[in-house]
């Protein structure tokens, strides 16, 4: 019956490739930008065994715990991050005490303000109808829980949770794509429904004490782009858009923002129900893919290995 029904939204998702409004699956291949062969074609990991995860909007691979992922819910979920390892085992819940998730679109992890310390970044940056004039980026400690053991379920205090509020220089935006530089900091955004996208940096050291202003250093000519991660060494960066990913690597030791101004490629893809989470595996074998569930299709972790 699964595969009955995920060949239907395979179906749909191509008869619905000329609606260039529709949400989810429906994008047609961005054929103006070469295919790299870098990647082989997909494979899946297995089916995610937690079933509260059923808009999973973010994805980014754990740095302190062994073959580990971190993903949430989208916007009206509550402020919960979850973690699983590589074939969709639940690994653990983690309830973050007095945040509210307003509309939490993605997620990264990277280096902070202490040195040695892995933080994640979660990222309320969702905007349908650009009517918020702050959004926030919540930064922690990345957790360690025992990989091997049953999941755990923690609260996380908000003594540990510092905020990162940030305004546009340029007028409200809705953005679903944010990642962090491990070489600078910095943290980048890239923003979802112009015509063409724009891309922004909350450079380092943001503050957590006053509204920070992004700086806008780029525009894209891709539309719809939903989730986005630099790699662990900080010389590739991949976004996506409902059916395209697209591949940047660095020729030398050009910055984040000098690379997005260089002519993408694409990489092999499979649409996925509505795929709006993407993360580089921690050492760069490969990038993985997570999609919200929709037509009754359960989330499903998928890899993409460097070839």
């Amino acid at each position: 019956m699964r595969k009955i029904l995920w060949s239907l939204v395979v179906f749909w998702a191509i008869s619905g490739a000329s609606c260039k409004q529709q949400k989810g699956p429906g994008e047609a291949a961005n054929t103006k930008i070469p295919l790299s062969q870098a990647f082989d074609q997909s494979t899946s990991n297995g089916v995610l065994e937690n079933d509260q995860i059923d808009e999973a909007s973010g994805l980014v691979a754990s740095r302190n715990n062994v073959d580990a992922f971190w993903t949430h819910n989208d916007s009206g979920g509550k402020s919960k991050l979850f973690l699983l390892d590589g074939s969709g085992r639940s690994l653990g819940v983690f309830k973050l005490k007095g945040i509210k998730a307003r509309d939490w679109e993605d997620i990264t992890l990277g280096p902070g303000p202490k040195e040695g310390v892995n933080y994640l970044y979660i990222g309320e940056i969702g905007d349908n109808r650009a009517q918020y004039d702050e959004k926030k980026i919540y930064r922690l400690p990345e957790p360690k829980v025992n990989v091997d053991g049953e999941p755990v379920r923690q609260t996380i205090d908000k003594q540990q949770i510092e905020t990162i509020r940030f305004k546009y220089p340029d007028g409200n935006r809705d953005a679903e794509a944010m990642m962090i530089d491990p070489v600078s900091k910095n943290i980048y955004i890239v923003t979802k429904r112009e015509e063409r996208v724009r891309v922004y940096v909350a450079s380092y050291p943001q503050s957590t004490t006053e509204v920070n202003t992004l700086q806008r250093v780029g525009t894209l000519d891709l539309h719809k782009i939903v989730a986005g991660d630099i790699s662990p060494d900080g010389k590739e960066v991949l976004l996506k858009d409902y059916g395209n990913i697209y591949y940047w690597k660095k020729s030398g030791n050009e910055s984040i923002e000098e690379l997005l101004k260089t002519t993408p490629k694409r990489v092999p893809y499979v649409p996925e129900p509505q795929g709006e989470a993407i993360a580089w595996g921690v050492k760069g074998e490969g990038f993985y893919t997570l999609s919200e569930e929709r037509h009754n299709v359960p989330a499903e972790l998928y890899f993409y290995r460097r070839k």
